[in-house]
């Protein structure tokens, strides 16, 4: 580290929207910095707006309050240096930008040079790139400024401020999660640090927005490309490097995962202005793993399971539910639903005469129990927890209006053999979850002897499908070769295509692989390609 500085990475979480409460927490970050003999505080890709901002950058007024704020946070920076993120316009257009501060006094402005737009990330529908590289003087110190992607392509504006002298790099970032994500974006700055040889500071936002999860882990590497100091995920925190610093402990995959779920249930409950939320249990491992989920993030008198037995619930997922729920200190709320059900029945008798029973009696159930979850919601303004795993939402295995009710999905990109995996890492910090709902085969318990597998094939095949077409873009004769039978492939990529309009009326849910349901996946519902 260049040691004229002793730096500091604002790893913050902050609010789309909520300007003038993200110039606050910027601010009170600046003089925590100051205490602690920072020459340099830097925050993260568009810190002031929150990230993605998306169509509110279209409202003049919202761009003209961030520039106003902007003011603001300069003014507070007295006898120290601020690089922050915000939202720029110069006539028609507008830019992500980064402004350099020093000493309350806006000494340059860097527009990001390359906008993302894939995956998802759609920058070029709001933003017009710069074309310029920004190089600032800090006590005798050449900083090359940049933006996120501006460090991932090769042609990276960094080399040409490294050629004009720049020994340090400065990258502010808005980047969301993915399991692994964080082993991507070291790999990546260690090759660039290489290549300038300067010391690369890359700040990252943390935090949940709808979809999205954002996991900190900022860092430093220094000029040889080597990892000097590192701050912690899913937490905010003031990072203060001068030479070597802490390099935080990376969790392991399966609790890295579960605090990206818990940190986008946490944002999404707390920034919406929820106090509870509801969650309708089966007796099943999906219900069990969410609650579980819900009652760790948010703490059990927050959380209010609700069990709904019909005719066909066995007594074993009442005894489960009833466990799951004490074992983590929740109060389980009883409803059940066989004569709402034998009402809806004798109400329908007329218009279902002369037709043989099927999935509409089945479903009637689920929408019966969705409801009375939304009543609740109603009345007493909680949010409902949809209970569906990935596999299921892949494949249409849900039903609209009934067990897909809810406001968010914390296991939205969870395909059903991750479940497993989460539940048996979750109770290894302790035993929550019983071995009887691990053990037990799955069964939407909606006609007798219902079983997932009379509809579905076996959980690890599905997996491997919905991987691969989902995730991969691979087609139908690349996933046989995969293994999988021709017959199970094209009947399951079938189903994942059909049931695009179920999926696009579901809740949103936190992005944990590289490809969500979402923003990542925007294929048309009304889709005559079959895949080949």
């Amino acid at each position: 580290m260049p040691k004229p500085l002793k730096l500091a990475l604002a790893q913050m979480n902050p609010h789309v929207g909520a300007i003038e409460k993200n110039a606050a927490k910027i601010i009170d970050y600046i003089h925590k910095a100051k205490a602690r003999g920072a020459d340099l505080v830097v925050f993260p890709e568009l810190a002031i707006t929150g990230y993605p901002p998306e169509d509110l950058v279209l409202k003049p007024q919202f761009i003209k309050d961030n520039l106003s704020v902007l003011n603001e946070i300069a003014k507070a920076a007295k006898d120290i240096a601020v690089y922050v993120g915000f939202v720029d316009a110069k006539g028609d257009n507008i830019y992500n930008a980064g402004a350099f501060i020093n000493n309350g006094k806006i000494v340059e402005i860097y527009h990001k040079n390359n906008l993302p737009n894939y995956k998802v990330f759609d920058e070029k529908r709001y933003f017009t790139s710069g074309t310029k590289t920004s190089v600032v003087t800090l006590k005798g110190t050449k900083i090359g400024l940049g933006i996120c992607e501006d460090i991932w392509v090769d042609a990276n504006p960094y080399m040409k401020e490294a050629k004009a002298g720049a020994k340090l790099m400065l990258v502010i970032n808005a980047s969301p999660y993915h399991v692994g994500k964080i082993y991507e974006r070291e790999k990546v700055l260690s090759k660039r640090a290489k290549a300038t040889k300067a010391h690369i500071i890359y700040v990252n936002m943390v935090g949940g927005q709808d979809e999205l999860v954002f996991d900190g882990g900022s860092f430093v590497v220094n000029s040889k490309g080597k990892l000097v100091a590192s701050a912690p995920q899913f937490k905010e925190d003031l990072l203060v490097v001068d030479g070597k610093g802490n390099i935080c402990r990376k969790p392991e995959e399966m609790e890295e995962i579960y605090s990206a779920i818990k940190m986008g249930l946490k944002d999404y409950v707390d920034k919406n202005g929820f106090t509870d939320v509801l969650v309708g249990l089966s007796g099943g491992i999906d219900s069990a793993l969410t609650l579980t989920i819900a009652a760790d993030t948010l703490g059990n008198k927050r959380v209010h399971p609700i069990y709904m037995p019909s005719q066909y619930s066995a007594r074993q997922s009442i005894e489960d539910s009833k466990r799951v729920s004490n074992n983590l200190g929740t109060s389980l709320e009883i409803i059940p639903i066989k004569d709402i059900f034998s009402d809806y029945l004798k109400d329908l008798e007329a218009c279902f005469k002369g037709a043989k029973p099927n999935i509409a009696e089945e479903n009637l159930q689920a929408r019966i129990r969705g409801n009375l979850l939304m009543a609740l919601s109603n009345k007493f303004g909680w949010l409902v927890i949809s209970t569906g795993n990935k596999s299921e939402t892949s494949t249409g295995y849900c039903t609209l209006y009934g067990d897909m009710v809810g406001g968010f999905n914390v296991l939205k990109d969870v395909p059903k053999t991750l479940v497993y995996k989460l539940v048996e890492w979750r109770n290894r910090q302790e035993k929550v979850i019983p071995m009887s709902i691990i053990n037990r085969p799955p069964t939407a318990e909606l006609k007798p002897n219902q079983k997932d597998r009379d509809t579905l094939p076996p959980y690890d095949v599905l997996d491997k499908v919905i991987k691969a077409y989902v995730e991969d873009n691979k087609s139908l004769k690349e996933i046989v070769k995969l293994g999988i039978n021709a017959k199970t492939a094209k009947k399951m990529l079938s189903m994942i295509d059909r049931a695009e309009y179920k999926r696009r009326q579901s809740p949103p849910g936190p992005r944990i692989t590289e490809r969500a349901f979402g923003k990542d996946w925007r294929l048309p519902i009304t889709n005559g390609y079959i895949s080949r």
